[in-house]
Parts: structure tokens; C-alpha cells; sequence
């Protein structure tokens, strides 16, 4: 079976929750670039969409793969519409604290530290090499992606306190059924 297919081709994928597996190891690369990889990418925006989530990693939705989406605008405009496959950091600088959740922590969000600014090397759906210079929140969302791809949840970007409180509350929600 190809690891990019799905049972269905109708509808988003599953968006998993922590702590499952996918999530907290580190992704394959991708080697193959053809149709189905170019499917599934599509399926990642359209669930994403679906959510409301301005990003999603590959392992989020159950595939071991480097691959995220990401649109902080919400629009589905190409010019701020992103897949990046294979994604590497090429520089990141400067400081932002704010907001942040994530779509597989799904009621938890925290105030997390990110670089203002990163610059992005990666690979979009047919192969091509590109980069991308990005601040503020296009930035904290590719740092935010690219850390799922590495196995880091932004669990670990919180302070000690504020995650064993995420923690306790993930806990109580999967106690009373609330988390899936």
C-alpha cells in the first residue's frame, strides 16, 4: 500500500492526538514526488481547512512523513498557501512570545517563545527546491510544523509549569472522554 493513500477519497483525514506514537518520533523524508504524494497534500490543506488550523505536520494525521502545510491566512490564496516537503531551518532570529495551539492538543493552548523570523529551505509537491523568508506568525507556524516533523510537540516548548497544567488537563479530558 502506498504510505500516502487513504481508506477514502472523500473527506479530511484523521487528525490524531497526543500522545500518539507518530507524534513524538521523527519523520521519514519523502523520496518520491508523483500523484499520490501531490493527493495527499491536498487532503493535509483540505483537513486543515476543515479544523481551522493555520498549519499541519503529516505525522498529525497518522504518516511518518516531512510534510506540512500551511496557510496563516485562512484564504486558500497561492501566494500564501505553502507545502513544504523535506523542510530544513536555514536561519531563524529574533524573539516572539504569544498564543499558540496546535490541532492535535485540541482545548490547549499557551503562551510559547518562538524565533520572530526563519528562513526555510524545502521541496514542494513536484520536487522543486524553494525558500521561503517568513515572520511573526508565518514563522511561529512553520517552527510550530517543523517541529512536529522532528517529534517535538509544542508541549516541550512550554515552561515547566505550564506543561505539567497542560498535562493534568489533557489527563482529566481523557479521563472524561473529551479527548479523543
Amino acid at each position: 500500500m502506498d504510505v500516502f493513500s487513504t481508506e477514502s477519497n472523500v473527506g479530511p483525514l484523521r487528525v490524531v492526538n497526543y500522545p500518539e506514537p507518530v507524534l513524538l518520533e521523527i519523520a521519514r523524508p519523502v523520496e518520491v514526488f508523483d500523484d499520490a504524494l501531490a493527493a495527499f497534500v491536498e487532503k493535509m490543506f483540505d483537513t486543515m481547512y476543515e479544523a481551522g488550523g493555520v498549519g499541519l505536520a503529516a505525522p498529525q494525521v497518522g504518516v511518518s512523513s516531512r510534510i506540512f502545510v500551511m496557510d496563516c491566512l485562512q484564504d486558500g490564496s497561492a501566494d500564501r498557501r505553502f507545502a513544504l516537503i523535506n523542510p530544513e531551518i536555514i536561519m531563524s532570529e529574533g524573539e516572539q512570545y504569544g498564543g499558540e495551539g496546535c490541532l492535535s492538543f485540541p482545548g490547549i493552548y499557551q503562551d510559547v517563545s518562538r524565533e520572530f523570523r526563519t528562513v526555510v529551505r524545502f521541496q514542494d509537491a513536484k520536487g522543486m527546491v524553494n525558500e521561503l523568508d517568513v515572520s511573526e506568525l508565518e514563522a511561529r507556524c512553520v517552527l510550530h510544523e517543523n517541529d512536529h516533523l522532528d517529534g517535538i510537540v509544542f508541549l516541550d516548548r512550554m515552561s515547566v509549569l505550564k506543561r505539567e497544567m497542560s498535562k493534568r488537563k489533557i489527563k482529566k479530558m481523557i479521563k472524561t472522554g473529551k479527548w479523543e
